[in-house]
């Protein structure tokens, strides 16, 4: 087999063993994200998930999570957006304004839901990180 054909199949067994994960992944998202089973997520969807979400990282009782308790689901810059009162916390407001923020940024169509095209996009992955 000449090497070019040879990179040409690793190529496409690596992309199709990435993919079934993701695609996996996405499936299992929507089940969780889409209660009424019709095949998107709307915003009080995502963010009824991102109330749960916040609740189950928010283990000191103090109504924030601070960059630790985020566990790497916002970066810095993401996190100092969030943080309009700059004390260094998010509260569930400022969480759930994130959360509509990356919704928003995932709805590309702008019809007001995420179909699972949407959540498997980079924005769309930037919002599940916040509902997972």
């Amino acid at each position: 087999m000449p090497p070019t054909s040879l990179r040409l199949l690793v190529r496409l067994s690596l992309a199709a063993c990435l993919a079934a994960p993701l695609a996996a992944h996405a499936a299992d998202l929507m089940s969780k994200l889409d209660p009424d089973r019709d095949g998107t997520v709307s915003l009080d969807e995502a963010k009824t998930a991102a109330s749960e979400t916040f609740d189950k990282l928010e283990k000191d009782h103090d109504g924030t999570l601070d960059r630790a308790e985020l566990m790497g689901r916002v970066g810095a810059a993401d996190f100092r957006d969030a943080d309009p009162d700059r004390d260094k916390t998010i509260d569930k407001d400022e969480y759930l304004a994130l959360v509509q923020k990356r919704f928003e940024a995932a709805d590309v169509d702008r019809d007001g839901t995420l179909d699972a095209r949407e959540l498997k996009s980079p924005a769309g992955r930037a919002l599940a990180a916040l509902l997972r």
